[in-house]
């Protein structure tokens, strides 16, 4: 009994709001702007700012070039509080052991185990990602914050200490969508095309 009064109260208190609800609704609606008009149009040059995506045959790439010597200077200063001198992460970050989850080389073959370790090294397929990547999120701190040298020098001191390219090896807009990453036949191609108009 007691409880189909609640229920009872329950459904008088509704009925008796909804008449204030419809009323609030329809004042609304009548109001309710067709545009918004908040902010004002991107333009083209702030568009080109952040259209910025590298493909993965380098096509978008930027000019400039790095190399490893100066990619280590910059790493040590910009990386490695995050990644740790070694590349190895550090340990305590991101609740992973050794800082596992920003480790960026060694891992070569653990793909297919039961402990996989993803690095730049063992699971990325391409090198331009790389670039597009760190130019676009690193350093977690000032993202996008490095010029197009310094992102050429970083992905060169990572690709060099990964024994992937030789670390004499200087890269730019030509060189680096030619470097072969291990893990480069590791995924399927998805053929959809990247862009839709």
């Amino acid at each position: 009994m007691s409880i189909r009064w609640a229920d009872r109260r329950c459904a008088l208190m509704l009925m008796s709001a909804l008449p204030a609800v419809t009323a609030i609704g329809a004042a609304c609606a009548q109001s309710y702007p067709a545009k918004f008009d908040f902010g004002t149009s991107a333009t083209q040059q702030e568009i080109a700012a952040t259209a910025i995506a590298i493909d993965i045959d380098g096509k978008g790439l930027p000019l400039g070039k790095g190399d490893y010597a100066t990619g280590r200077t910059i790493y040590q200063g910009a990386c490695s509080a995050c990644h740790g001198a070694d590349m190895q992460g550090v340990a305590g970050l991101r609740d992973m052991p050794a800082g596992q989850a920003l480790r960026l080389i060694g891992g070569r073959g653990t793909l297919a185990t039961k402990n996989p370790v993803m690095t730049v090294e063992s699971y990325w397929p391409y090198a331009t990602t790389l670039f597009d990547y760190v130019r676009r999120a690193m350093p977690f701190n000032a993202p996008g914050s490095l010029n197009n040298d310094e992102v050429y020098s970083v992905v060169a001191y990572i690709l060099g200490e990964a024994n992937i390219i030789d670390k004499t090896t200087v890269l730019d807009a030509a060189t680096l969508p030619r470097v072969q990453m291990p893990n480069r036949d590791g995924f399927i191609p998805d053929p959809r095309p990247e862009h839709f108009k």
